[in-house]
């Protein structure tokens, strides 16, 4: 049986993660978080004091890494050296080494492989940055999924509350407009819409909204016969 595969990608913020799960549990599909990864590759990186940027640096740490995925309760796991390091992932800071590492092309090969690997054997919905464009650029489904910077800066601030971290509103957009232009600048994998993907703007709607357009649009594309 053809494995099926859902590429979303978008910005920082613009509810990937949260969307794309809630696809995966209506169709019974694995939900592949590769945001999550790059943050784990970035967390190690802070815990030995390295520059995220360094790709001398990086690159040499990246023999020292062992990142495994498991599912609970239909929850993606991050496990990092053994650690489920899963709830350490959704910082602000974790966020910017997130965006530093996956610059450097060192990281893109290590993590490339990896996720192929989950879409070879399980029907997925992956979210990233360049998930239609290169990761799966066959994927049978690809919609870009984005909000204006400062929708997604306010998902984000409340989030972050609702968390009980300490964070303002215009920390967190700055930081939102800081990667949007570090994710969409670099050189390798850029942040970018694929030609055949379908562009979702989610700015102001309901998140049960959002979830249900992206619904939709995988139930057409299956009875197309994809």
């Amino acid at each position: 049986m053809k494995k099926l595969s859902v590429a979303i990608d978008g910005p920082s913020g613009a509810g990937k993660s949260t969307i794309a799960k809630a696809i995966a549990k209506e169709f019974g599909f694995i939900y592949v978080d590769t945001g999550a990864i790059y943050r784990t590759v970035g967390l190690h990186v802070l815990r030995l004091g390295a520059d995220p940027s360094d790709e001398t640096a990086v690159g040499a740490l990246l023999g020292q890494i062992a990142i495994r995925l498991e599912y609970k309760d239909g929850e993606q796991r991050v496990i990092l050296n053994g650690e489920d390091v899963t709830a350490l992932l959704r910082t602000p800071r974790l966020s910017k080494y997130a965006s530093d590492v996956s610059a450097i092309p060192a990281v893109r090969a290590f993590l490339l492989e990896m996720q192929r690997d989950m879409a070879k054997k399980h029907c997925v919905v992956m979210d990233g940055r360049d998930i239609g464009t290169v990761v799966l650029p066959d994927a049978d489904i690809k919609i870009f999924l984005t909000a204006s910077p400062e929708e997604r800066a306010r998902r984000r601030h409340e989030e972050l509350l609702a968390r009980g971290e300490s964070a303002t509103y215009q920390s967190v957009l700055s930081d939102m407009i800081a990667r949007d232009k570090n994710d969409s600048c670099r050189k390798l994998a850029p942040l970018t819409c694929a030609p055949d993907a379908l562009k979702i703007d989610t700015t102001g709607n309901a998140l049960e909204k959002s979830i249900s357009i992206l619904i939709d649009i995988v139930k057409a594309g299956m009875k197309d016969g994809i």
